[in-house]
Parts: structure tokens; C-alpha cells; sequence
């Protein structure tokens, strides 16, 4: 099991660093605890969650508890096995018969489960677990369950608590959790000293075990975007999209943690309005969905608006952006034509194997080792058959890589292009529906911005 952890960690580790274009870890040191340690992280994006966390850890390999049903299938149970995984078996899953056991069974079974693990932390091992117990891909955090607290204590308890096992809270944060090419931040918390519930557990096993809990929860929030309900993180995704960089104009927006402090900072300012002025939040949030309705009818991009009007600069870097397009399209052509089918094939996949949008991303991750993994050799084969030539077919090789990312890069150049092309020709064609949709945008900034004065204000006056 262990070779096989450590084969597969190295493709594992170049795969995330392809599919994220920003992966950021904050505190990187926390991520690097020695054992016995019990990370828990919270879970929207299934088989991507612990491969991130284990794919960034440099020493010791990590144990995952995993939810039975991984282990069904004799492929899926044999990869699961020899990924250093212990089966646990979910109480609605022997429910629905989808465990494969009987209800009856479910308590010895999950027994055998917990004493691996209190051996695997007994031997100063990382063990890791998701206590919300199920993968939803939203940014909330369900209630957790206690199992990560029993095993903590549980294992220490055999020890008279002078085992030193901490737990590792991970807040894992995605900017667009199936997307390619999109951000993530993942954001370690200060380890919980299970030491320090020893004398509560003496008194009263289950008390330890949920004040433990609610310590673990509440250190995941403090290091997680975490939404109340759907209309209030839709607001936030359309203010933080279109309007972040307006409303917090010196923001980081390479750093996946800026925008992670930027999400952060509106939802308490949206909480404060809350309580505070109502009618305002209620009038930006009707002037937001109409501005973002009418964007999608005329399909167009914010960024044309914000780009739009005369002058001399703007005319310059539209012919220089035009320039651009036309001398690399070459370079672009061989980029698709090299990267096209190897790069499509992930998605394809994905989308036919399953309608949980939680397993999208790890299915295109993995698709795509094996896509990339088998035609770029068989392309440079190809070459080397053709050309003969040794220096030639290394700088094929080269290209494939360079040429594929530029392909991605070329056509967001070229779609904020055509946008504002559009934009342009919807000037001529229908002048009242741009120039309305133009006075809807000044309408929200200046509705931001005496929302962001009173917040400032109300924040000095604390």
C-alpha cells in the first residue's frame, strides 16, 4: 500500500497544479504537523478533497476514512485499499441496503473501523476524516458528526491522554468547484490539543465528544466561506464577480486568499445591512439580478461595459488587442490541434458518468492524467516515426504543454474581444438597451458605494 501511495503522489501532485490555476495554501507549515494527528476538513468536491490535502503534505503518508460504498465495486475497492483508506459504514447507507450490510451489522463493523484507526494514531500515524459526513458542493458547513471526536478521544483514553493526539481543522475553499482552470485555498486552522478535554471525558464521555465537535466546528468556520442560503451566496458570487475589484480596489486578485478575505468581509457587511437597512440590501439585490438578467439577454460580459467608451488609450489597446489575436492565431491553431482531443475527453467523461456535480472535478482530474498521460507519448511517437529527428521531436514535445496552455489563454483573449466587438455593434443597433443597461451599472456602484461608506463608517465607530 505504501509503494503505491507513493508512485501515484507525484502525477497526483502535477495533475493539481494543471487543474487549479491558483492553488494556495495558508499557514503551510500547520499542513506539515507530525503525528498522531486526526485532520478534519469539511467536504464539497468529494475525491479532490483528500487529494489535495495528501498531494501537499511532504512527510508521512496519510489514512482516510471513507464511506463503505468506495468499496463495493472490487476495482474501486482495490484502488480504495491500496490508497491507505478505511471503510466506514454510514448509517443511511445500511438503511438503503447501498452499504451492502444490514443495520444490525453497521455497529460492529464501524467498531473494527474505529479500533484501526485509534492503532494507525497510536503509532504516531494522520489520520484523516470529513465529519460533515457527506460531500454537497455549496459553501456551507453541514453539522458535524461526532466521529472525529470519538476517535480522538477514544484513542487517547487507551493511553491515559498522554498519546498527543491533535486534530487538524483544513478549511477548503473553491472558487468554482468543477471548473477547469479555477482556484482553490486551502486554509489550515491552530490544532486542537485533544489533551485538554481529558478531564471532561473522565466525567462524561459524550459531553468531551461534543465539545470537541463544536471546537472543530467552529474553528472550520472561522476558515471557511460559508453562506447562510442560496440567495445569499448568489448575491455575493454576483457582487464579488462584477463588483470586487471596484469595491475593494487595492485586493490581491492573484491570491486566492484576498478573495477569499473579500468574500468574507461582504457576507458581514450583507448580515450588517441585514439588521440595519433592509430597504437598501433589498434595492441593490433587485438592481443586481436585473443588471445580471439583462447582461444574459444580450449577451454580454461586464467587463465589455467596464471597457466600453471612447478615447485614445482604449482605441490603442483595442488595435494592439486586435494585433494580438491576428499574430497568434498560429500558435493558437497548433495548440488545439496538439491538445484538442486529449483536453475534451476529461469533460466528456465526466459528464456521462455521473450527475453529482461533487464528483465532476475529481472524474476530470483523473480523466485527464490518463488522457494526456497516453496521447502525448503516442503524439511524439508519431513525430519521431515521421521526422527522424531527435532535436526536432524534443521541441515537439516541449510545444505540447506550452502551446495547450496558450491555446486556453488565446481564447479569453479572443472572448473578451469578440464581447466587446459585440458590445460595439449593439451601439449601433439598439443604443436604448445599452445606454439602459449602462445606467443600471452606475445605479449599483453608486449603490456600493454608500453602501461601503456606511459599513466603514459603522466599523470606525466600534
Amino acid at each position: 500500500m505504501a509503494l503505491f501511495y507513493s508512485l501515484m503522489k507525484p502525477p497526483v501532485q502535477l495533475a493539481l497544479r494543471v487543474f487549479f490555476r491558483r492553488l494556495e495554501i495558508r499557514h503551510p507549515e500547520r499542513l506539515q504537523e507530525p503525528g498522531p494527528l486526526l485532520v478534519a476538513a469539511n467536504h464539497p468536491n468529494t475525491l479532490m478533497d483528500p487529494l489535495l490535502v495528501a498531494a501537499n503534505r511532504r512527510r508521512s503518508q496519510l489514512f482516510f476514512l471513507a464511506k463503505s460504498t468506495f468499496f463495493q465495486n472490487p476495482l474501486s475497492r482495490w484502488f480504495f485499499e491500496r490508497s491507505n483508506c478505511i471503510p466506514v459504514y454510514r448509517r443511511q447507507d445500511a438503511e438503503s441496503g447501498a452499504a451492502g450490510v444490514s443495520p444490525e451489522e453497521l455497529a460492529a463493523l464501524n467498531e473494527k473501523a474505529f479500533g484501526r484507526s485509534y492503532d494507525h494514531l497510536d503509532r504516531g500515524g494522520l489520520l484523516m476524516i470529513f465529519p460533515e459526513g457527506t460531500s454537497i458542493s455549496e459553501r456551507r458547513l453541514r453539522p458535524l458528526k461526532t466521529g472525529a471526536a470519538r476517535i480522538a478521544l477514544g484513542a487517547e483514553a487507551r493511553r491515559d491522554f498522554q498519546l498527543g493526539v491533535r486534530i487538524l481543522p483544513i478549511g477548503l475553499n473553491y472558487s468554482a468547484p468543477t471548473r477547469f482552470r479555477s482556484d482553490v485555498l486551502i486554509y489550515p486552522a491552530r490544532p486542537i490539543v485533544v489533551a485538554d478535554y481529558a478531564e471532561q471525558y473522565r466525567q462524561d464521555p459524550e459531553a468531551a465528544a461534543d465539545a470537541l465537535t463544536e471546537e472543530l466546528r467552529r474553528r472550520l468556520e472561522a476558515h471557511l466561506v460559508v453562506t447562510r442560503d442560496d440567495a445569499e451566496d448568489a448575491l455575493v458570487r454576483q457582487v464579488e464577480d462584477t463588483f470586487g475589484e471596484y469595491l475593494v480596489p487595492e485586493h490581491d486578485e492573484g491570491s486566492p486568499y484576498e478573495e477569499f478575505r473579500l468574500t468574507r468581509t461582504l457576507l458581514q457587511a450583507v448580515a450588517w445591512f441585514e439588521r440595519h437597512d433592509p430597504a437598501h440590501l433589498a434595492e441593490l439585490h433587485q438592481q443586481v439580478d436585473q443588471y445580471t438578467r439583462s447582461l444574459r439577454q444580450l449577451r454580454l460580459s461586464d467587463e465589455a461595459l467596464q471597457r466600453s467608451g471612447a478615447g485614445r488609450g482604449r482605441l490603442e489597446r483595442g488595435l494592439l488587442t486586435t494585433l494580438k489575436v491576428l499574430l497568434g492565431f498560429p500558435l493558437y491553431l497548433f495548440g488545439v490541434v496538439n491538445n484538442y482531443v486529449p483536453y475534451i475527453i476529461p469533460s466528456v467523461v465526466a459528464r456521462r458518468a455521473t450527475k453529482d456535480v461533487e464528483f465532476v472535478a475529481p472524474l476530470m482530474m483523473v480523466t485527464g492524467m490518463f488522457s494526456f498521460g497516453l496521447f502525448y507519448p503516442l503524439q511524439i511517437w508519431l513525430v519521431q516515426r515521421l521526422a527522424h529527428n531527435g532535436w526536432l521531436t524534443l521541441l515537439y514535445a516541449l510545444s505540447l504543454p506550452l502551446t495547450g496552455f496558450y491555446a486556453l489563454h488565446y481564447w479569453d483573449q479572443l472572448t473578451q474581444r469578440l464581447q466587446r466587438l459585440r458590445l460595439l455593434r449593439l451601439f449601433g443597433q439598439q443604443p436604448a438597451a445599452v445606454e439602459a443597461l449602462l445606467r443600471q451599472r452606475r445605479t449599483i456602484l453608486q449603490l456600493l458605494a454608500d453602501a461601503r461608506d456606511a459599513y466603514a463608517a459603522a466599523q470606525a465607530r466600534r
